[in-house]
């Protein structure tokens, strides 16, 4: 059973275009289709100059972040008919706070910078074991939170903070620092705690939560946030644990294979 829904997309090319605007798309639509289906159908037979971003179609890659409806999210497994209207109508638009290549393609340069400026690469201990880290099941769990983020931009251009101030490492950022700090496999929690521990770190967040709701994973970066601001105020207490940790990191015995 096909229905038929009206898709208004924000259209840009800085190019030709002075400033954005709206058009309008008529679309047939079943119970299986999805907004980024939708957007390769008007590509495909309506317009092919619309310009957007996707890759993995399974919500892994990131790359298809959007707005809908004025909400940040991934349109690859999002159902068309979960985002229209009354009037069988929803709206597109690019990722809001940066700057637009083209329709609904971001320049996310300082999305990336800000992460790399956290050092979200582990540096481990000098010693390595023959095979493995023995990591005890209750610091893997601290650790998962961050490990599902897929860097897709949604809470980074929902954040207020970030709209104002293009210095804030941003809530990305934030949470893959966490990450790293709460590892006992790494050696630097002190110098990760002195990057973030600052007005354009951890303590300039206003705990708006809009990352929270723009979050396709269901992930909770205001709360790593108010972590890593807690741990930035016992710099010392942290960095001398994780050094009484590591000395047991690599001796911990071997489990038994049942």
């Amino acid at each position: 059973m096909t229905q038929t829904a009206t898709v208004k997309i924000k259209r840009f090319n800085p190019d030709v275009d002075k400033k954005p605007y709206w058009q309008s798309f008529k679309i047939n639509m079943t119970p299986e289709t999805t907004v980024l289906s939708t957007l390769e159908d008007i590509k495909a037979n309506q317009d092919g100059s619309l310009t957007f971003r996707r890759s993995c179609r399974h919500a892994i890659c990131g790359s298809c972040a959007m707005m809908i409806n004025r909400k940040n999210t991934l349109v690859c497994t999002k159902p068309l008919a979960e985002t229209l209207n009354k009037k069988g109508e929803v709206t597109i638009e690019p990722l809001p706070y940066l700057p637009v290549i083209k329709d609904l393609v971001v320049d996310r340069t300082v999305f990336w910078e800000q992460y790399e400026r956290v050092k979200p690469w582990l540096v481990p201990p000098t010693e390595t074991p023959d095979k493995e880290f023995r990591v005890l099941p209750e610091e893997v769990a601290t650790l998962e939170n961050a490990e599902t983020c897929i860097m897709c931009g949604a809470c980074y251009s929902a954040c207020p903070v970030v709209a104002g101030n293009k210095r804030y490492i941003g809530p990305h950022a934030l949470l893959k620092a966490l990450l790293r700090v709460m590892d006992p496999r790494d050696t630097i929690p002190r110098e990760r705690l002195e990057i973030v521990s600052t007005t354009d770190g951890s303590y300039r967040c206003h705990m708006v939560l809009n990352c929270i709701d723009a979050c396709p994973k269901g992930l909770d970066p205001a709360k790593a946030i108010a972590r890593l601001a807690n741990l930035g105020l016992r710099m010392n207490t942290v960095e001398a644990d994780r050094i009484e940790r590591q000395k047991n990191l690599i001796a911990i015995d071997e489990i038994p294979v049942q």
